[in-house]
């Protein structure tokens, strides 16, 4: 052999050698965590591969889609609805999905995702156009439940499942989000002036509750004050008649020093009671204390006479005559005048 065929040998063993190592390499197979990948035999579909490491037969078998199976989100685009009662709005929202079955998802739609996005969409439009706009706004989550409900059942022979559907965002036309503030504020100050109607009635209610204890607690007091008063009057009339009854008892058993004392004490609260009018300003009054001592001598002098009389009637008849009282004082006084008048 010449060494031109034995380089062309070398050559094309080299070669070779190369294409079988390429295929071995090329046949090999590592699924990542949370993909499958279906595996096609001449192009028809016959497994499917879990991840892991893997061997294809050369040549033979071929891998066909590798699918995601983890949860994805698919945005779904704005678009216009019109409710039942007539209001354009728009509406977007985002849909979330997860594969079951790689086979299904590979071989029984074409563009998985394109078609969940035209299958939301076309439900929204259903079931937000059976609906109110008022209902829109506040049925949120009950959209959201009709919706999933909807598309999980269509999608069920992709091998897909539909984890959520949510709305984002529901925007009404300007005229009627302006329509929408204007009642809000309506509404809003309609609630304050009931609140404010509220606290004037609740402060009113309040204050007459306050001033009917005040003049419950007035008309108490007075009724106490005059109760006292009444007590006080009582007690002093009380105490004026046991005077009186000390003052008649003193004057039978013959106690002159009774007499002068009580004599003295109504004449010292006499001076008292004008001294403190407030219709007096200034008093001029002579007083002479050998007048009050002759006063009380003379009352003296009358009670042992009223006690000799006593005495004397209860003798047979030997009572003494009375002795004439003698008054001293001022210069009109007489010598003979007395509490018996005038001596004649």
């Amino acid at each position: 052999m010449s060494l031109e065929m034995i380089g062309g040998l070398g050559l094309v063993g080299l070669v070779l050698l190369l294409l079988a190592v390429s295929v071995i390499f090329g046949s090999i197979k590592m699924v990542p965590q949370g993909y499958k990948y279906t595996i096609e035999n001449f192009g028809q579909y016959t497994r499917s591969l879990a991840p892991g490491l893997h061997f294809l037969v050369p040549i033979m078998e071929r891998v066909g889609h590798k699918i995601n199976m983890k949860e994805q989100v698919i945005d779904i685009p704005s678009q216009d609805v019109i409710t039942r009662d007539n209001a354009m709005v728009k509406v977007d929202g985002i849909a979330f999905y997860q594969v079951l079955d790689p086979a299904k998802a590979a071989y029984q739609v074409d563009s998985l995702e394109l078609s969940i996005v035209a299958i939301v969409m076309t439900n929204i439009r259903t079931v937000m156009g059976s609906m109110d706009l008022d209902e829109l706004l506040s049925n949120r989550d009950q959209i959201n439940a009709r919706l999933l409900h909807v598309v999980d059942a269509a999608t069920e022979a992709w091998g897909v499942k539909l984890t959520r559907i949510e709305i984002k965002d529901i925007a009404p036309p300007r005229d009627i989000v302006d329509s929408m503030a204007r009642q809000m504020k309506a509404e809003r100050d309609k609630r304050a002036q009931i609140l404010e109607s509220e606290g004037l009635r609740q402060a009113a209610i309040l204050k007459a509750e306050g001033e009917k204890q005040a003049v419950t607690l007035a008309a108490e007091g007075r009724k106490e004050a005059a109760f006292r008063d009444a007590e006080a009057r009582e007690r002093s009339a009380q105490a004026e008649a046991k005077a009186t009854e000390m003052v008649s008892r003193a004057i039978a058993d013959g106690n002159v020093q009774a007499i002068n004392y009580f004599v003295a004490n109504n004449y010292v609260k006499a001076l008292e009671a004008i001294a403190k009018s407030p219709n007096q300003k200034i008093l001029m009054m002579p007083l002479d204390a050998s007048s009050l001592i002759g006063s009380l001598a003379g009352i003296a002098e009358i009670a042992g006479d009223a006690f000799g009389k006593r005495g004397g009637g209860d003798n047979g008849g030997g009572a003494l005559p009375p002795t004439r009282p003698t008054t001293r004082g001022g210069s009109g006084s007489s010598p003979g005048a007395g509490p018996w008048g005038s001596g004649s």
